[in-house]
């Protein structure tokens, strides 16, 4: 997986490297055939009075340095690399890792290139969970500092000016040693509330969901009932744009995955059951449930702590930005304080909210590198072990930062497409 990232990544930079290389002959084209065709201007001035001319040569002037820059500095790291006899290869991701990972079956004999996956896959675990939670923690708070409550615009502006104004890193410490390692029991005398959740100082563990026969095809009629709710979302949107009509689509979306659900629960003879976390004598959880690691709890919950402060502040100003006539005319209406929020100010705050909104996702997912500093196993701190343990650095480095970069432009991307449908299309 990862050498076939790394070649993915090398084709994209030298397709973009050639994308501009052909851009600039096309200007240069564009504007040779401007100076020869355009009669508008008069006597055209020499090439050297042109400004496009001239801002064309200061482009291929300034690649062509970069380019020089670049090569030098390339050849002078491989001198040196092999005067010190450090291998460039990438070999090393099929040799013995030498680490392992709580919580994962990873052992030491496993390859390097198993454990990069492991950590990219729990770096991953982070953002899927900790992004969504920060927007509906961000956009409450934000709701919060506008209210007529005295008390709860207080608060909310408390706690943002508290978390917003300290490093995350100092956040995440805190929220690690300072909260969950002294207010959870040890191991030993962990809670088990209706013996379903297990929690204490080093592991939570919740209820779970185990496969029995039929698991594979009850999963297949899940992914059916997931498509048919949303085509069924999609009927009564279209109903009530076209008719008016109340749509009722949550209801109609959740009923036809339960329906379909159930019915293939009961027509495959009972394919999953409930699986509960138990504990040893020593209090440890070590079969059944799911189970969570006290610093990936610690780690999520602090950057959602934190990014949420300013989501806040991005949707307080957005919910400012929307004209008071809106509001007024919701009013107008009668509608009530949530109608409002719900029906008018949120869906156009929103729309001026999302494009910042997308620069704390990726603050998000490149903070989620300071787990090192609590020992969660995502990407930086498997990077850091493996270097520890003589891999070869340059390589795990450039890794770290394509896998990091990849995130980013993934993130990106998914933001922009969702920013573009958020937008109202101009006549």
């Amino acid at each position: 997986m990862i050498i076939a990232l790394l070649w993915m990544l090398a084709i994209g930079l030298v397709a973009t490297l050639v994308y501009v290389a052909g851009r600039l002959v096309y200007d240069a084209w564009g504007a040779v055939r401007q100076r020869r065709y355009d009669k508008s201007v008069g006597q055209l001035a020499p090439p050297w009075r042109d400004t496009k001319v001239l801002a064309i040569i200061a482009q291929l002037v300034f690649a062509i340095v970069v380019g020089v820059i670049f090569w030098y500095l390339w050849g002078n790291f491989r001198d040196r690399t092999d005067a010190i006899g450090l291998n460039l290869s990438f070999d090393f991701l099929d040799q013995p890792a030498g680490i392992t990972i709580a919580d994962n079956p990873l052992t030491p004999a496993d390859t390097v290139g198993e454990a990069i996956t492991a950590g990219f896959f729990n770096t991953i675990r982070i953002i899927i969970v900790g992004i969504p939670m920060a927007v509906v923690l961000g956009t409450i708070v934000g709701v919060a500092r506008l209210s007529n409550n005295w008390l709860l615009r207080k608060l909310a502006t408390g706690y943002v000016e508290f978390f917003r104004n300290i490093p995350p890193l100092v956040v995440i410490v805190f929220i690690w040693s300072g909260v969950y390692l002294t207010a959870f029991p040890r191991a030993a005398d962990s809670w088990q509330p209706l013996n379903w959740f297990v929690f204490n100082n080093a592991k939570f563990a919740f209820p779970s969901i185990e496969g029995l026969d039929n698991f594979a095809a009850f999963r297949w009629v899940i992914l059916l009932a997931v498509i048919a709710a949303i085509s069924v979302v999609y009927w009564r949107t279209q109903v009530f744009i076209r008719t008016g009509a109340a749509h009722h689509r949550v209801l109609w979306g959740l009923g036809t995955l339960l329906g379909i659900g159930v019915i293939g629960y009961f027509a495959l003879g009972g394919p999953v059951k409930f699986s509960l976390p138990t504990v040893d004598e020593a209090g440890r959880v070590y079969e059944g449930g799911i189970r969570m690691q006290m610093p990936y709890a610690a780690l999520v919950t602090a950057l959602v702590l934190y990014t949420a402060t300013h989501i806040s502040e991005i949707v307080r100003g957005s919910i400012q930005a929307v004209h008071k006539g809106q509001v007024e005319a919701s009013e107008a209406l009668a509608l009530s304080g949530f109608q409002r929020y719900r029906f008018v100010i949120l869906p156009q705050a929103m729309r001026i909210a999302f494009p910042p909104l997308i620069n704390q996702f990726l603050n998000f997912s490149k903070n989620s590198s300071l787990a090192l500093l609590i020992g969660f196993g995502e990407i930086t701190s498997i990077i850091s072990n493996l270097a520890g343990q003589s891999q070869p650095a340059p390589q795990l480095i450039l890794i770290l930062m394509l896998l990091y970069l990849v995130i980013s432009l993934v993130l990106s991307a998914i933001g922009n497409l969702i920013n573009r449908r958020l937008q109202i299309v101009g006549r």
